[in-house]
């Protein structure tokens, strides 16, 4: 339960535009914003199982995984804050299950998938995903 807190403590999105899981729809969403038009999806290779790694670990696995989307648009993001703020991509256009294939890729204990202000927390399971539907609400930057 202590990795679900953290999932749903953290803010998510670009440097200057974030947003948080929230269980109800309260005011704006990133409906608004350009990456999260259609659906769109929010992954990192950093600290694989929600482990810490070295940071040259982390680098490394974030250099494969830009190189795996580099023919993909996409937008820099930031997952979390403070010694937990980790750089991120968001990925307009996935299926759920391309989301959760590259999440499972880098041994990510969950990814973030949206259409529109809808969030899905998807948890990867080793034989399933296990889905967890929220609304973004944005945060003032």
């Amino acid at each position: 339960m202590e990795q679900r807190a953290a999932f749903l403590s953290a803010s998510y999105g670009t440097p200057g535009e974030r947003f948080r899981l929230a269980p109800e729809r309260a005011g704006p969403g990133p409906a608004a914003l350009l990456w999260a038009a259609g659906t769109w999806t929010i992954v990192t290779a950093w600290n694989p199982d929600g482990q810490q790694q070295p940071k040259a670990d982390n680098l490394r696995a974030e250099r494969e995984l830009l190189a795996l989307i580099a023919s993909r648009p996409h937008f820099p993001g930031v997952n979390g804050e403070g010694e937990w703020a980790e750089p991120s991509v968001i990925l307009p256009g996935l299926s759920l299950r391309q989301a959760a294939e590259l999440g499972r890729h880098f041994a990510q204990a969950a990814v973030i998938y949206g259409a529109g202000q809808r969030v899905a927390l998807v948890w990867l399971e080793s034989d399933r995903m296990r889905v967890e539907r929220f609304w973004a609400q944005l945060l003032e930057v």
